[in-house]
């Protein structure tokens, strides 16, 4: 589940609102590019509903999953590093 892999450290929250690959391991590529999907379309479904840029939903996006994302996990700094969150 995505959160096993966050958890196990294996994958992050980016800095535009989805996931991405930490660390490589079997069915993580499927699992990122899967729960992506997802939440381009939610992006979108919200984009249109409130008739708002798509990325200023992705930056918003981001914003609260990183907030949200528990201490030792990990998240993308600002020049797009993997940082496990303090």
């Amino acid at each position: 589940t995505l959160q096993d892999a966050k958890s196990s450290g294996l994958v992050g929250e980016r800095q535009d609102g989805y996931i991405g690959i930490v660390k490589d391991a079997p069915g993580v590529a499927v699992l990122v590019n899967d729960i992506n999907l997802q939440r381009r379309q939610l992006y979108r479904d919200i984009a249109r509903k409130n008739n708002i840029p798509l990325n200023t939903v992705e930056r918003l996006a981001a914003d609260k999953a990183i907030n949200r994302t528990p201490t030792g996990e990990y998240v993308q700094d600002t020049t797009g590093n993997w940082v496990q969150k303090p």
